[in-house]
């Protein structure tokens, strides 16, 4: 959803009940536990409690005016194989006040979405490879974990999980067995993901833009692209 007012450092009113708005974002933080599409805001939301201002109280008012419009919505499970595919997505330097990058990822088994995540990198990325290549390294992480739960309960998967991003220049270094001197800030993530692709359980596919269902975690959408990546996830009325 569109966040409406920029995220830029501005003179922002205090809001006058803190206390409330961190009552309310903890419940937004636990609800966004089965609510993908609230995933971003809850988590620019979470990022002002010690010090909420009015613009962000606001912020905070219309997702709960979301959800409460949106409350038939849910994540039906559907039969099919039971193959996992994930998406990773960040947005670059995207927080104006410490130009940190937001990475995004979700994981499908099937059709049916089962992990998702929307959270501000550690450090500051020097550019966008970098900050793509940070945010496959933690859709890595989950898939691999995921691939051995589901080794647990006997559900196969036939061959290496297919982990979609749209940056072709993280995609080359994910695949290319050469690493290079300009990459040594990263060098703990690239050999991470090279090691899970050389043994065969991850492979590094390219998506494009407007297909990546990861960009509804990764920044504030206009209406028509929200709901579009929101179909997308299978966030859907159960009548439907």
């Amino acid at each position: 959803m569109s966040l409406k007012h920029s995220t830029a450092i501005t003179n922002k009113t205090r809001f006058s009940n803190p206390k409330l708005y961190r009552k309310l974002a903890g419940s937004l933080q636990y609800l966004s536990i089965t609510h993908p599409d609230i995933a971003f805001t809850t988590n620019y939301i979470c990022q002002h409690m010690h010090d909420p201002s009015v613009d962000d109280f606001q912020t905070l008012k219309r997702l709960l005016r979301y959800i409460q419009g949106t409350i038939a919505l849910s994540i039906p499970i559907d039969r099919g194989d039971l193959q996992l595919r994930a998406f990773a997505d960040a947005d670059w330097a995207a927080d104006h006040s410490d130009r940190r990058s937001i990475t995004g990822f979700c994981t499908f088994l099937g059709n049916t979405i089962i992990s998702w995540s929307a959270k501000k990198q550690v450090t500051v990325a020097k550019s966008s490879t970098e900050a793509e290549y940070r945010a496959i390294s933690s859709a890595t992480s989950e898939v691999i974990w995921l691939r051995r739960l589901l080794a647990e309960l006997r559900i196969s998967q036939n061959g290496p999980t297919p982990l979609y991003c749209d940056n072709t220049s993280a995609i080359a270094l994910a695949n290319n067995p050469v690493f290079h001197a300009r990459t040594k800030h990263i060098e703990l993530d690239y050999h991470f993901i090279s090691d899970h692709v050389k043994a065969g359980a991850l492979k590094i596919l390219h998506i494009s833009f407007a297909e990546q269902p990861a960009d509804i975690l990764t920044k504030s959408l206009p209406k028509d692209r929200f709901l579009f990546l929101r179909r997308k996830l299978n966030i859907r009325s159960q009548d439907v």
